[in-house]
């Protein structure tokens, strides 16, 4: 029998301002927060997190909504999930752990969550690692018609009236195998125990919810958040590696270190050989080039 996802990982709770986040630690270095995307949590960085943590101190958290963290009710503005509210959260657990600075590796919707803690928290973020991902300003500001059949779920997830909850709610299973396998090319095969825990997670009525709201933040108030950073300058300080799937639709569809680069003033990246989910489909890869970014910020900061 093959060893528990993340066996060694200590598991435990932070509250953040009351919102619960489910927290796994492993590893002695250097603190970095990695950063789930939809539909999934902390285990899909299942295969990179062990790797990493023979130099780093790892901290993997769930999202806030997602997997066994908290799932707050919302408002008519979608506030509680925000960018700016998941962010506060994570800043809040690396408190909690003792970090106050620290790099933060996001992939999907964990990369848009690290992009506004960067913005936020310039003083706490000391590196920012965005995977299969442009700023989602961008995004909208540049969608056309490949956009909106490539990533209709943006739309579907953000419409209301219950309606992306109740069907997805029909059959969560069906609904997060079809989303992932339509965006894995080649690589590693995905697990099939992990794949389980995204299933277990996400049958939660709550957590569908939780997530249509993530969705409903982004096309609204988080839209509002960015614009006032973009009128007031603000860019994000830290150093910026960008990676992404060659067959991804951000890889096929956008100039991405062009696009990141006009967010951020220290941007490099490369894209690797799979789809969308990054960690899973290219983990050896993913975790090369973390190390190495990892690393070479940290021997800048040394020679400061």
């Amino acid at each position: 029998m093959s060893p528990p996802l993340l066996a060694g990982f200590e598991r435990r709770t932070v509250r953040a301002d009351g919102v619960g986040i489910n927290v796994r630690t492993a590893g002695d270095g250097p603190p970095v927060l990695l950063l789930h995307g939809y539909p999934q949590t902390h285990v899909i960085w299942h295969h990179v997190a062990p790797l990493l943590a023979a130099t780093h101190t790892v901290v993997l958290a769930d999202l806030r909504g997602y997997g066994d963290s908290d799932k707050p009710p919302s408002d008519a503005r979608h506030t509680p999930y925000a960018k700016r509210a998941m962010a506060r959260d994570q800043l809040l657990v690396m408190r909690d752990l003792g970090f106050e600075r620290f790099a933060v590796v996001g992939h999907d919707r964990g990369g848009r969550v690290a992009h506004r803690l960067a913005l936020d928290f310039p003083e706490a973020v000391s590196a920012l690692a965005v995977l299969d991902i442009v700023p989602t300003r961008h995004a909208f500001r540049h969608a056309d018609a490949d956009f909106g059949k490539g990533y209709y779920h943006w739309f579907f997830l953000a419409a209301g009236n219950g309606i992306p909850e109740h069907l997805i709610g029909q059959d969560p299973e069906f609904w997060i195998r079809a989303r992932m396998g339509a965006r894995h090319h080649g690589g590693t095969p995905f697990s099939e125990e992990a794949m389980r825990e995204y299933v277990r997670c996400f049958s939660d009525p709550a957590a569908v919810h939780a997530s249509c709201e993530d969705y409903r933040a982004a096309a609204s108030i988080d839209l509002v958040h960015d614009d006032q950073d973009a009128a007031a300058g603000r860019r994000i300080g830290a150093p910026v590696l960008a990676l992404w799937g060659a067959h991804s639709f951000v890889g096929r569809h956008y100039d991405v270190l062009r696009a990141w680069r006009g967010y951020a003033d220290d941007v490099r990246g490369q894209a690797l050989s799979c789809d969308h989910y990054v960690p899973e489909e290219a983990p050896a890869e993913t975790a090369q080039q973390l190390q190495a970014f990892l690393g070479e910020v940290r021997r800048r900061r040394t020679r400061a």
